[in-house]
């Protein structure tokens, strides 16, 4: 009743899909991790390892697509989440050389991790205002207030809806906190 022939070859892609997965797993697991360690050397102004560090998660981001296809990754959530963390970082290394916020060369990346990646790219801005508020470094934090201005004011031009719509409105709060800690220093200073 039922072809063997059949069952063998959905087996085999089965498991052909099953490795494939681990293996973009296990990348992807390396790029979130190495993307956060960016972003942590960069809070640091430790620029030669924040940029080592981008510079590994690029080359295992072009292995990843050289051997999979850019498809076959972005079926996989950690695989989106991985390159979301890595936008993060790189767009936050662009900030702090003085850099436009811009695309990224040599990796193919979807609008949506863009679009995360300079959502969460705001919540760094704040912790680094917090830093610059600490050490009393006050036109440090206005020049900050306005770089998460300009970003919300081109994300309120997009209709986020899901998963995105939670990362604007995280977004959000980032923007209310960087106005909260103005207000603060302004208040202060009186």
């Amino acid at each position: 009743m039922i072809n063997k022939t059949f069952i063998k070859k959905l087996k085999k892609d089965f498991y052909e899909h099953e490795n494939e997965r681990r293996q973009i797993i296990s990348l992807s697991n390396t790029v979130l991790h190495s993307s956060k360690r960016s972003i942590f050397a960069l809070h640091r102004g430790d620029f030669k390892k924040a940029q080592e560090t981008i510079q590994e998660v690029e080359k295992i981001l072009k292995k990843l697509e050289k051997q999979f296809g850019f498809r076959r990754l972005n079926e996989e959530g950690s695989y989106k989440a991985g390159v979301e963390e890595y936008v993060e970082a790189k767009m936050f290394y662009f900030v702090l050389s003085n850099k436009p916020i811009n695309k990224i060369k040599g990796v193919k990346i979807n609008f949506d991790s863009y679009l995360g990646g300079l959502c969460d790219l705001t919540g760094e801005l704040v912790r680094l205002a917090i830093n610059e508020a600490a050490r009393e470094n006050f036109q440090k934090v206005e020049s900050i207030k306005k770089i998460i201005h300009n970003i919300m004011a081109e994300l309120v031009e997009f209709d986020m809806t899901g998963y995105l719509r939670t990362k604007y409105d995280q977004a959000k709060n980032s923007l209310r906190k960087i106005d909260q800690i103005n207000y603060e220093i302004k208040i202060r200073k009186l």
